[in-house]
């Protein structure tokens, strides 16, 4: 499994920008709850490690176990319905007495696209035949109606944006992808008319309720609307160069209490006021050149399998970070969702990391190499 390569075929460009927006994300959680910035460290160095190791295994003989990610990911999908600590009204997390915590859909993201990288590449000859398509749709529905159940809507978004993804990246003729799309457009219309009406149950009602703000926010300003209002003054009142990290102002989000828990899916709302408009763009460039890294290593991978791991860990980073970043500055409704390597959350982090470590390997042999 391990192979001898060379060190100046090593991705370090990745590297570094997976470094830099960690960086970044320890000084912003750090101001946001002090008390948490040891082990947002702890979990950057152990990402890191595991990233490294990860990156010098063949991956082509780690997806031999492809079928192995896949159960695991649906039972501990499973798991955390039954045995799941239920926090606000969702059950999203594992608690392992006395060891760790953790939230299974981080997991199952990345060790399905690792599932899915094999499978695909196993029947591409035949990845356009109506049997392999509807059997790629049937074994991703699972995972996609139990991370609903939690209920999780923004990463069941997120799950179904990653397989279109997969699909596309695998090879779906365009023939099929014109035909899905004059279903699927129209109707997401008709389900988002169907949801605005009285008595649907389609949706949770705080999810509604979330849409409801959203779309007239001056309404629900002192409820549903709240933190995303407070969230879009913060980061418009950092300006440019920002009010400076781990600042006493008492009217800023942090230390006001105007946004709760702002050191996981409103991250960059401290990052925006502390940092200002120059440390937002920072990350929003970083983010983005680490998914555009992405996928140049998926354009000169070796096999399917190697493009499909890839493009999968830049949709992951790019459509995650925009979901994100979409909540704090009021584009789209409040759903919660990690920032990638900068909020709050081992589980989040290390996926994110494992997943590199993968996308560096696949670098490692890309093709015309040795």
């Amino acid at each position: 499994m391990l192979k001898r390569y060379k060190l100046r075929n090593y991705d370090f460009k990745l590297i570094l920008l997976v470094l830099a927006i960690s960086i970044i994300g320890i000084m912003a959680v750090g101001s946001a709850k002090e008390s948490l910035q040891s082990k947002q460290i702890a979990g950057v160095a152990m990402g890191i490690v595991l990233m490294i190791i990860i990156s010098l295994i063949d991956y082509s003989q780690l997806l031999r176990l492809y079928w192995f990610y896949y159960i695991f990911s649906i039972s501990i999908l499973v798991a955390v319905l039954i045995w799941g600590e239920k926090v606000n009204g969702a059950r999203r997390w594992i608690d392992i007495p006395h060891l760790f915590q953790f939230q299974p859909s981080e997991i199952a993201k990345i060790l399905l696209i690792l599932f899915y990288a094999q499978f695909i590449m196993k029947y591409k000859e035949k990845f356009n035949t109506f049997k392999i398509l509807l059997l790629c749709v049937v074994l991703m529905l699972p995972a996609i109606i139990l991370v609903y159940k939690e209920p999780n809507l923004s990463t069941t978004i997120l799950y179904c944006i990653i397989f279109c993804v997969l699909m596309f990246v695998g090879g779906l003729n365009y023939k099929i992808i014109g035909g899905v799309l004059a279903v699927v457009v129209p109707s997401l219309a008709i389900a988002f008319y169907l949801v605005m009406q009285p008595g649907q149950q389609l949706i949770e009602n705080y999810q509604l309720t979330r849409i409801l703000a959203w779309l007239n926010p001056e309404k629900y300003a002192d409820a549903e609307a709240y933190q995303q209002l407070n969230s879009v003054m913060a980061i418009g009142s950092g300006q440019l160069w920002g009010k400076g990290l781990n600042n006493n102002v008492i009217a800023s989000v942090k230390n006001g209490n105007f946004i709760s828990e702002p050191e996981t899916d409103f991250i960059f709302a401290v990052i925006g006021e502390e940092m200002g408009f120059v440390g937002a763009c920072i990350v929003i460039v970083l983010l983005m050149l680490i998914a555009l890294e992405c996928i140049s290593i998926a354009r000169t991978a070796k096999d399917t399998s190697g493009m499909i791991i890839a493009s999968g860990m830049a949709a992951v980073i790019g459509f995650q970070s925009f979901m994100n970043i979409a909540v704090t500055t009021m584009i789209m409704p409040n759903t919660g969702i990690p920032l990638p390597f900068v909020s709050n959350g081992m589980t989040s982090l290390l996926s994110l990391f494992i997943g590199m470590g993968f996308v560096l390997n696949v670098r490692l042999q890309r093709k015309n190499l040795y």
